[in-house]
């Protein structure tokens, strides 16, 4: 019995400090997002230039953000330079975001994310292609601005699932969106991006079955510290036999391999 009481206390501890974190970072993360929006004006009128100071801003505006909300980045690995295609899983509306603050590239993101009130607006103008998910027109537009950006010597980030995975688990990579990177002769690298508490895997971040997104926000702010890592992997070789399908496979294997789990 007392040590169902000591465990009951704890609980609501827990609660309480985790109320408080959110009460403090919630206002601070929107201050942030209010003086990035307005330090983009004149530093990214169209989206993070390598080398430029738009690029930089977009980086230390990433690293802000999240350090605000507790979380610490870690890089593991070297990025390709320009032009790069970046594939990587997806399991935290934070995967964007820990990314800029290592290493910016044009993202490919879902349309709603436009319509987003700040963060829609400040996303174009950090360069993100919008795309309408089974929109057959969409795609093609989408996958022809990614070839044309990679031929112009910037880099593109996506995530080839398609959308957020369950925790514990890693969906199958649509091997079309590969296809711009071939178009543009661009190699292709896979990032394994995890979170972790204390060392260990952090499943407050990743999204549970039927969660939305306001509440898994308020969830991962009322935590501790975390530890974002970010996997950058050898690049895909081009495969001329197995193409884009043998390519996509690849990669989301590598990524599993990394973050411990079957294929």
């Amino acid at each position: 019995m007392d040590r169902d009481l000591e465990g009951a206390a704890a609980t609501s501890s827990e609660e309480t400090l985790g109320a408080w974190r959110c009460v403090w970072r919630l206002p601070l993360l929107l201050l942030v997002v209010i003086a990035g929006c307005v330090a983009a004006i004149p530093l990214l009128p169209r989206g993070p230039k390598p080398g430029t100071a738009g690029a930089t801003l977009l980086t230390n505006w990433s690293r802000i953000f999240l350090r605000v909300a507790g979380v610490r980045v870690r890089r593991v690995g070297e990025p390709l330079h320009d032009p790069t295609m970046f594939v990587a899983n997806h399991g935290s509306w934070m995967d964007i975001t820990v990314l800029h603050a290592v290493r910016p590239a044009d993202f490919v993101a879902k349309a709603e994310i436009g319509n987003w009130p700040l963060v829609g607006w400040m996303a174009r103008r950090g360069g993100t292609i919008f795309h309408r998910r089974g929109n057959t027109n969409s795609l093609a537009a989408v996958m022809a601005m990614m070839s044309e950006r990679l031929r112009g010597g910037r880099s593109i980030a996506a995530f080839p699932e398609g959308g957020t995975a369950p925790p514990g688990t890693i969906k199958v990579f649509h091997a079309r969106i590969l296809q711009a990177a071939l178009d543009a002769a661009a190699p292709v690298q896979p990032v394994a991006l995890r979170y972790l508490r204390d060392g260990r895997p952090s499943p407050e971040v990743l999204f549970s079955p039927g969660e939305s997104f306001l509440h898994n926000v308020f969830r991962v702010l009322s935590v501790p510290s975390l530890t974002a890592e970010v996997h950058f992997l050898k690049p895909v070789p081009f495969d001329a036999e197995g193409g884009r399908r043998r390519m996509a496979q690849t990669a989301r294997a590598e990524i599993a391999q990394v973050l411990g789990l079957s294929t």
